[in-house]
């Protein structure tokens, strides 16, 4: 079929809405797509894409709100301009399918797709579909899903267990490469802290706290956030702060015994696809939609992942409950072995392939 094969990608907002696309890349390429982006104006996903030498077409984008906002007067227009942007767009490329990954980006495009007869899959990674995809879910062919749980809150079979899909590179990365990138010794292990890109102040502060007596068994490389390195720590043995990680990830996450993670979705299927032994804390329901909560909640009752709440969470609790899972880690790392999430790029490419034919 030589490269007559078109999909066009979109989703964004948040890195979370776009990660998952860019992994799909390399095997999309590999099967013969010409791969186009729709994405908004000027948000994240523009950034991101601009890597990879892929055709972009910006739309206007507008967000629906469940709370009053005056911006709720001025967004159905936006909405309405975005969708006719991407009627266009779809128009001049004629794509054979449309993979969305979710966002109020993707709102449009399902949308304008199903009114030209394209067919859609969007992928929803919280175990509770948010808004945007809800606005989807009639429109959609297929719904790729990250939890058994949501498969059931599905109608009409459209609902699909993949897994999110996780960039190839994560899964070579080199455990001696990032000890020496920490100084750290071989032969103590290592605990990686990742506070997620906000809200990570609780588990900092606990972290930090537990020190004294985490750092007796472990050495700690703690992803903390912007501007939350903590000066009076620089020195310390055996521990290593960094505001932000990218190309170093890979070798970190290979040389982690443990992690230490919020839950969202992309960062614990990347936990899982890895098999690391992880405890999660994730965002307090009063900071967030609760879906880090359920999302937990799924991966502890499949033996992914050990899990205390942020409410809960104290220097005595944490360090009782590293000390749990690090003696326990194998039984962990057994049951993701056994999960059916692990290959979701061929699941995913697979689906797009039987909606092209």
């Amino acid at each position: 079929m030589g490269m007559d094969k078109k999909i066009v990608l979109t989703g964004g907002g948040t890195a979370g809405h776009v990660t998952p696309n860019i992994a799909l890349l390399p095997k999309l390429k590999a099967l013969g797509y010409d791969v186009s982006y729709l994405g908004s104006y000027d948000g994240i996903e523009k950034k991101l894409i601009a890597d990879f030498a892929i055709p972009y077409y910006g739309i206007s984008v507008g967000k629906f709100r469940r709370y009053f906002d005056l911006k709720n007067i001025t967004d159905p227009f936006r909405v309405l301009k975005g969708y006719a942007e991407a009627k266009k767009h779809l128009r001049a490329i004629r794509p054979d399918v449309v993979f969305s990954k979710g966002g109020f980006v993707g709102v449009p495009v399902v949308r304008a797709a199903a009114a030209l007869r394209i067919p859609c899959i969007i992928h929803e990674s919280d175990i509770t579909p948010g808004l945007a995809n809800k606005l989807c879910l009639h429109y959609a062919a297929k719904v790729c899903c990250n939890f058994p749980e949501t498969v059931g809150m599905i109608k009409n079979d459209k609902a699909v267990l993949t897994g999110s899909p996780i960039r190839e590179e994560l899964t070579r990365g080199n455990k001696i490469t990032a000890l020496d990138f920490c100084g750290f010794t071989a032969n103590k292990p290592v605990i990686m802290v990742i506070g997620g890109s906000l809200g990570a102040a609780s588990i900092n502060k606990a972290i930090r706290a537990a020190l004294p007596q985490l750092l007796e068994d472990f050495q700690i490389v703690h992803i903390c956030g912007k501007d939350k390195i903590d000066n009076l720590l620089l020195d310390k043995k055996g521990y290593r702060q960094f505001e932000y990680i990218k190309t170093e990830l890979k070798d970190l996450l290979a040389m982690a015994d443990l992690v230490v993670s919020r839950a969202g979705a992309n960062s614990i299927c990347e936990l899982l696809a890895l098999k690391k032994p992880n405890l999660l804390i994730p965002l307090s329901a009063s900071g967030s939609r609760g879906d880090q909560i359920l999302n937990a909640a799924s991966f502890e009752a499949q033996g992914f992942s050990m899990v205390v709440s942020d409410d809960d969470l104290t220097e005595s609790l944490l360090v009782d409950k590293i000390h749990e899972l690090y003696f326990t880690r194998q039984n962990y790392v057994l049951a993701m072995g056994k999960s059916n999430q692990l290959n979701s790029i061929t699941t995913i490419t697979n689906l797009i392939e039987s909606l092209v034919q």
